[in-house]
């Protein structure tokens, strides 16, 4: 068991399970109110310390210079969240789930914790043999008799004590004088999103034509020529006088239209990727810390220290 005076040596420091393994660091011990012994231990766990887990410290140890719990790392990094900065109290509800998470049973806890002897760790402090219960007001400790009597019989639900305020409180007097402010940021990123489809459609359509082209074709012309020498012979083959018909063929040329299917060019789309700037508007929170001293304290001197930010 931790005892008070080791407070100030567990904050800070290293907390490993029983294998050895890093959960983290100590970031807060929270005592009981009424005993005034701590109860309770968060540590910063999470790639970066963003989350804050509870531990029972009770049979918790400090070997050399880290807290040892006997708790595997996995089951503290999934106890219940707890809001570290609710008040600096543990409620009833929040403390009863914790206790069954780690699988301490509640009563039992309850009546261990008032043994007589040395088991009996909640016992007043204050030398008198009066019992004070682990949930008992603050400031009670110590008392005689009725005081232990009075703290269980809120713990059964039979009376109102400070178990329905709050049992356990953080300890900040000790190791850790100053709050840690947070603030959001924005990170804009780009996803690829479908904007529309473009195709290609191939359809045929049907457009007249015009070219010019020479033909020829055959024309008659009479021609006569005189007997002479040269023809004589063939002029005086035939019967002297008759009756006769000479047939002459004519030709001419015609356009004649054939078509045929050739390429002529290949039409494709790419993409081109164009690049703009565009302004994203968004909201962050971050948190402010305010300094607040009474009247009699003097801080004009340095507004910083009038207004954290």
């Amino acid at each position: 068991m931790i005892a008070h005076e080791q407070i100030a040596t567990v904050l800070d420091h290293p907390v490993y399970d029983t294998e050895g393994k890093k959960i983290g660091d100590a970031k807060h011990v929270f005592v009981d109110d009424a005993t005034g012994h701590p109860a309770w231990v968060t540590v910063k766990t999470g790639l970066f310390g963003t989350s804050e887990s509870f531990v029972p410290i009770k049979d918790a140890s400090m070997v050399d210079d880290h807290l040892e719990v006997p708790y595997p790392k996995d089951r503290v990094k999934d106890a219940p969240h707890v809001d570290v900065d609710g008040g600096g109290h543990l409620d009833a509800s929040e403390e009863q789930r914790l206790y069954e998470y780690y699988g301490i049973a509640w009563d039992e806890a309850w009546q261990r914790a008032n043994q007589p002897g040395e088991e009996g760790w909640a016992h007043g402090t204050a030398g008198t043999t009066g019992t004070a219960g682990m949930t008992g007001a603050a400031g009670t400790a110590g008392m005689a008799g009725t005081a232990g009597t009075a703290g269980m019989r809120d713990r059964d639900g039979d009376g109102l004590g400070a178990r329905d305020g709050g049992r356990a409180h953080a300890d900040t007097s000790v190791g850790d004088d100053a709050m840690t402010r947070s603030e959001e940021q924005m990170h804009v990123g780009t996803e690829r999103v479908e904007t529309g489809r473009i195709r290609l459609r191939k359809y045929v359509v049907t457009e007249e034509v015009q070219q010019t082209v020479p033909v020829r074709h055959e024309e008659v012309r009479l021609e006569r020529e005189p007997i002479t020498d040269a023809n004589r012979e063939q002029a005086l083959s035939g019967p002297e006088i008759t009756e006769a018909e000479h047939e002459v063929i004519l030709h001419e040329e015609r356009p004649v239209v054939e078509t045929r299917a050739v390429p002529v060019e290949r039409v494709g789309l790419r993409t081109d990727e164009v690049t703009e700037e565009e302004t994203v508007t968004g909201q962050v929170r971050r948190e402010r810390i305010d300094v607040e001293a009474d009247d009699a304290t003097d801080m004009s001197e340095d507004p910083d220290r009038r207004r954290g930010h």
